[in-house]
């Protein structure tokens, strides 16, 4: 599994970008501090940059070095969540200022998928998350709705040798606040 990742890993640590099966659906991914290569996911999606990103991490533990403060409820809430969960905290850090929504906040995942956390955990660092889709389109399912144009944009290609396994959909998002209020912003 090592190999499987090392051209990703290797793309990530020079500002590419990354076409890959996250732990929803087919996604586009850099590092999260790289601003080049963040413009050039919005240029090939052409979309703009006023909509949010998603930042994945594989551990818990990683949310610290993400958000200025985590709410006490965003623990349990995450750690125990059983389908795939984006958290929208308050304050965000160490990323790219285009990642952080006009307040400053920062949508997050944490992964539980093997394969997507497996990638994650080996760049020692979270990684961004978009569709894999143009602009307006819908998100792909599969790695054959992925339009050519996406394809041919990215740095490189990681799938997952034990296959696509079965059709997933986009996370729940909530939005939390310091004092443990939150919105279902999607459900």
């Amino acid at each position: 599994m090592q190999n499987t990742y090392h051209e990703a890993i290797q793309t990530l640590k020079s500002g590419g970008v990354l076409l890959y099966p996250s732990d929803t659906i087919w996604g586009i991914g850099c590092d999260v501090r790289n601003d080049r290569a963040i413009d050039k996911i919005l240029e090939l999606k052409n979309r703009p940059a006023s909509k949010g990103l998603i930042v994945l991490i594989s551990k818990i533990e990683q949310l610290s070095e993400y958000v200025e403060q985590v709410p006490d409820i965003a623990w349990d809430l995450v750690e125990f969540a059983e389908n795939p969960l984006t958290v929208i905290y308050p304050k965000g850090k160490n990323v790219s200022p285009s990642l952080l929504g006009p307040n400053g906040s920062i949508a997050i995942r944490l992964v539980k998928d093997e394969f997507c956390k497996g990638l994650i955990y080996r760049y020692q660092r979270a990684i961004l998350s978009t569709s894999a889709n143009l602009s307006g389109e819908p998100s792909p399912l599969n790695f054959d709705g992925i339009s050519p144009a996406i394809i041919a944009g990215v740095d490189h290609v990681l799938k997952n040798p034990a296959g696509e396994g079965p059709t997933k959909k986009a996370s729940k998002i909530v939005q939390l606040g310091l004092h443990g209020d939150y919105k279902l912003i999607r459900g």
